[in-house]
């Protein structure tokens, strides 16, 4: 078995383990020195589904509204997040 690339020229890649094809996807982006990071390419990254998938692990429902907690992120990344989200 042959693993390809899911897409050309995009974040999702593929490695074999044993007789299986396993999709990598953008852990290496957000993870690059084992801290979690805002990936300087996040613009072209923050799809809907990206976008549900961060809520979901870095986000809380308030009263009045949604949190995406930033604590662990530099100022540079917060800044970039939310410039990305304008």
């Amino acid at each position: 078995m042959e693993c390809k690339l899911l897409v050309e020229n995009s974040p999702f890649f593929l490695k074999k383990k044993g007789d299986q094809c396993l999709v990598l996807e953008l852990h290496p982006l957000f993870y690059p020195s084992g801290v979690k990071i805002i990936p300087k390419n996040i613009y072209d990254l923050l799809t809907p589904v990206a976008l549900a998938h961060l809520v979901m692990g870095d986000g809380s429902k308030e009263r009045h509204g949604l949190i995406i907690c930033t604590d662990s992120y530099s100022i540079e990344d917060v800044v970039r997040l939310i410039k990305t989200s304008e």
